[in-house]
């Protein structure tokens, strides 16, 4: 990975962990934690879009549903384990 491809990464990691706090907190988690969300998410997304044969087409766009869905879902199991 080049220094681009790392800056992409990071942009669209904070971008979509700020989806996904406005989506199920109504806020986001400071630009560190929106990164760390939104690349977790991004991980996390992939696999399951993987599993379900789901594919996104689209460079940006792709990638950023893709990572947002992916922290939508981390975020509700955190929420899950933070109840029980």
């Amino acid at each position: 990975m080049d220094i681009e491809q790392v800056i992409v990464f990071l942009v669209i990691g904070g971008v979509a962990g700020w989806l996904a706090g406005l989506i199920l907190k109504g806020g986001g988690f400071g630009l560190l934690g929106n990164i760390v969300v939104g690349v977790i998410g991004a991980l996390l997304g992939g696999w399951l879009f993987g599993l379900l044969g789901i594919s996104i087409g689209g460079e940006w766009v792709g990638s950023i549903v893709t990572a947002t869905a992916g922290a939508v879902v981390l975020l509700f199991i955190i929420g899950l384990v933070r109840k029980a």
